[in-house]
């Protein structure tokens, strides 16, 4: 309830007829309305009076200053295709950044439109959901992040209806028309700082000419949560504030969850400054920003750059209806009925606009402080003041002095970001695999080649699938490699993140173990793993595989011949795989792909899976007591399920070996009834109805 009808009626006109003085009118509003009633920045006011004052002339330009503004992360399923690419457009103008949000991105989007705009959004997010994350969507950005935490609702998962998966949606996110989609609350790959360091490198190596960023919620203690960020090697940190969010938040994370971005910003960068790591990481803040005084007062706090989300779209035409979750956002943004999309009405030249304003009003405070540019400005506390609303009782009483400390940066060091961090790009086993592959990679020519590989190895394979897709233009529209183009024999022990987002022709045959995260966001390549022969192990009764395999992936195959840790097969939406017993929690989230357990499975197996099927041989007849049977149903196995069961059998067995898949199959009319079917409900709902339809379009097809 910060905006109000006579703030957006100026803010629209303002930014459609490109007027100056009506913004004025705007930020005054804005600036006068919060003063302390509703933002901390309210109670604060730039010391002038210290200043000297420069001509505005020689203050950086706005073309330069509107470079530090993104868009706020709104995906597209929750916003519409038009809204969604409309910021993209405006913010690729201005050399800004917009931000997919969770939802993926068409890849229709990655190449310029004829008139020379990019609809393609330079910030790629891999959020919890991990919605559409293929290498193809990694390898077309400039910045990929990762959502730790989102500003309206931390520590809470999001869900977007089920009907607002149209077939568009679901086909960017890889999941199923008509399905509701889960975004679970905590990021399931990531339980410790180390973990998310992991994370930063997978991304990293995923595509080596882009930034990482991590998005933290405002809150008591995220300081220190940002310094072990900056140790992890990202290269940018945000910090959400409580307010802005989707419109679609509960009423009670709006009201009561999550802390204003000042306080978690003045915290993040004092607490790197004093820990010399500031210089090495990038700051952001965002959550209702309104105004260039917003963004100067964030820039002193410590900010190198800043976003916006509400504010650009009530520039592209909402009124806050807060209709958000009920797909009937009459101005076209926030739905994905094909009517109400046709009454959207903005543009890009209003967003575009919008943030020229704002880097003006900047401009202005800048020229009166003194300061000839942004850079200058960063985390220079000393030129804020607390100024308490007179006749306010609670206002008197405030201290705002732990917000306005000053404190010292070690000598020599900036309080920007003015480093590079050092990823460890040059050390990585896939400069090697790189070298080796250089004939697929010249002429899609077919390579095969050994290596041995150590637990130290790495997010192996990942780097090599990157490149090979922006090398052929790979992926939905680009076409993919035929199988087995790269064939890797690996010896030895693969370390973490082995084969994450390996693509489509891409073969790793891994003689051995495996570490956690195996085969994470796997888009289309084939993962085997096999203990040695000579090992004297019972590979079914010996965990082969860490923890969280499979974890998000789009595509491809994976063989085990083993068992798996817990999370097995956590968020996949397109890989099919076999595995011979897993640990808890298997096939969490699922929403698509196929997955065979021939072995025992922990508890909680299936929870908010919402797409998919699994089979698991229930030899004693006790799955259905570990199975969380919320969205999903246990049936016997049904006939159309065979055909596609006894494939992947017979390739495990043929892979991996697998005395376990052999004997089943030497066994088929005994063994079959011992499979269960796990099927989420939605899921068969939808798929009974698509036959349904196709039955009816096929009726009236004359022969």
């Amino acid at each position: 309830h910060q905006v109000h009808p006579e703030m957006v009626a100026k803010l629209q006109h303002a930014a459609q007829q490109n007027s100056w003085e009506t913004y004025q009118e705007y930020a005054d509003m804005v600036n006068d309305r919060n003063r302390g009633l509703s933002a901390l920045r309210g109670l604060m006011r730039f010391k002038y009076e210290d200043c000297k004052p420069i001509p505005i002339d020689e203050v950086q330009p706005a073309s330069e200053i509107v470079k530090r503004f993104c868009t706020g992360a709104m995906s597209f399923g929750s916003i519409s295709k038009e809204a969604h690419e409309n910021l993209a457009i405006a913010m690729n103008r201005i050399g800004g950044r917009s931000n997919t949000g969770e939802g993926g991105e068409d890849p229709r989007r990655f190449t310029r439109d004829r008139n020379g705009d990019l609809r393609r959004s330079a910030i790629k997010q891999v959020a919890s959901g991990r919605f559409g994350v293929t290498n193809e969507y990694l390898v077309n950005s400039d910045e990929l992040q990762i959502k730790m935490a989102q500003g309206a609702k931390p520590g809470e998962g999001g869900q977007l209806p089920g009907h607002k998966v149209i077939d568009d949606i679901a086909k960017v996110r890889l999941s199923t028309p008509g399905v509701e989609l889960i975004s679970p609350p905590p990021h399931h790959d990531i339980y410790s700082i180390e973990d998310l360091a992991q994370l930063i490198h997978d991304l990293k190596n995923a595509n080596v000419h882009g930034k990482v960023s991590v998005k933290l919620v405002s809150a008591v203690g995220v300081g220190t949560i940002a310094a072990g960020v900056a140790k992890g090697k990202a290269d940018l940190v945000l910090i959400s504030g409580d307010t802005g969010g989707t419109g679609a938040s509960p009423l009670s994370s709006i009201k009561h969850a999550g802390l204003p971005w000042e306080l978690g910003l003045a915290e993040t960068h004092q607490v790197l400054v004093e820990n010399n790591l500031r210089s090495r990481i990038r700051v952001q803040a965002d959550g209702q920003m309104k105004t260039g005084r917003d963004a100067a007062i964030a820039f002193l706090l410590g900010a190198d750059e800043v976003g916006y989300a509400t504010m650009p779209l009530i520039v592209s035409g909402c009124i806050m209806m807060r209709k958000c979750h009920l797909n009937t956002c009459p101005v076209g943004i926030a739905t994905q009925d094909p009517v109400l999309r046709k009454k959207f009405e903005g543009k890009p030249e209003h967003v575009v606009n919008f943030f020229f304003f704002i880097a003006e009003e900047i401009r202005e405070i800048m020229a009166q402080l003194g300061l000839r540019n942004v850079k200058e400005m960063i985390g220079r506390r000393d030129l804020l003041a607390y100024d308490p609303l007179p006749d306010h009782w609670k206002a008197r009483k405030l201290d705002l002095s732990k917000i306005l400390y000053m404190p010292t940066p070690w000598e020599g060091v900036t309080l920007y970001q003015s480093e590079k961090q050092d990823h460890g790009i040059d050390k990585a086993l896939d400069n090697e695999l790189i070298k080796k592959a250089k004939p697929a990679l010249d002429f899609k020519a077919r390579v095969h080649f050994s290596i041995n590989i150590r637990n130290t190895n790495r997010t192996v394979g990942t780097m090599l699938s990157s490149e090979l897709t922006r090398r052929h233009h790979l992926g939905a529209y680009g076409g993919k490699l035929q199988e087995d183009t790269v064939r890797i024999d690996c010896f030895g022990t693969a370390g973490q993140s082995f084969g994450a987002f390996v693509i489509d022709g891409v073969t790793l045959n891994v003689v051995g173990e495996a570490n956690d995260y195996l085969g994470k966001g796997l888009s289309g390549g084939k993962i085997i793993v096999r203990p040695p022969a000579d090992s004297p192990l019972v590979p079914e009764e010996n965990i082969l595989i860490g923890n969280v395999a499979l974890y998000g992936a789009t595509g491809g195959h994976c063989y085990i011949r083993g068992l798996a840790g817990e999370r097995f097969c956590v968020r996949n939406s397109g890989a099919w795989a076999v595995v011979e017993g897993v640990g808890d929690h298997g096939c969490e989230y699922m929403t698509g792909g196929r997955a065979v357990i021939i072995g025992k499975t922990g508890r909680n197996f299936a929870a908010g899976m919402s797409g998919g099927i699994v089979f698991v041989w229930d030899e004693d007849g006790t799955f259905a007591e570990r199975c969380n049977t919320g969205m999903v149903d246990v049936k016997a196995m049904h006939r159309e399920s065979v055909p596609e069961l006894r494939f992947m059998l017979q390739r495990h067995a043929r892979y991996t070996g697998s005395t376990v898949a052999q004997g089943i199959l030497d066994t088929w009319d005994e063994s079959l009834p011992m499979f269960k079917r796990v099927m989420p409900r939605d899921y068969a709902r939808v798929l009974r109805e698509l036959r349904a339809d196709e039955t009816e379009w096929m009726s009236h097809v004359p022969e």
